[in-house]
């Protein structure tokens, strides 16, 4: 009877399971090429969201850990095998599913970084093009004036 688990490990299991398993798809979402600011932000927040839940779940994955450890003291070693081959899978797929978010969130940021810059600078660029066409259709000077042609050479 002490090689079982509690009835609230296998509750735990379930929960820890499910959670991994619906994590797991969302971070699979294919990652496209977005332009837009606005929906970049939208997803940092869903994956910051994730990072949170992930967090939260902690505490139920380390419940599991330490279950496992009391029963391995208990049980015999072939129950005591089967608990812990369960848990390491578990504890392998949430450390890929840990990395992945921060490597996801860390990628996010930088491409967010970079569009804003793109942004910035394409605005830069399309002001100063305004500008260049002003001049650019500015009228000329009569070519006898040879003060407004040197000040018109300078801006050029």
């Amino acid at each position: 009877f002490d090689s079982l688990p509690p009835a609230h490990y296998k509750e735990t299991m379930t929960t820890i399971l499910s959670w991994i398993q619906q994590s797991e798809t969302k971070l699979s979402i294919p990652q496209v090429a977005v332009a837009e600011y606005e929906i970049m932000e939208q997803r940092l927040r869903e994956l910051k969201a994730l990072q949170s839940s992930l967090q939260e779940q902690q505490k139920g994955l380390n419940y599991l850990s330490t279950t496992v450890e009391d029963l391995s003291r208990k049980a015999p070693a072939e129950v005591s095998q089967k608990y812990r081959s369960e848990i390491e899978v578990i504890i392998g797929r949430w450390k890929k599913l840990s990395s992945q978010l921060v490597e996801h969130c860390q990628k996010l940021e930088e491409l967010m970084t970079k569009l804003q810059r793109f942004q910035n600078d394409t605005k830069t660029l399309k002001k100063w093009m305004a500008e260049v066409n002003v001049f650019l259709k500015e009228e000329w000077p009569a070519l006898g004036d040879s003060e407004v042609l040197e000040k018109q050479l300078e801006q050029c």
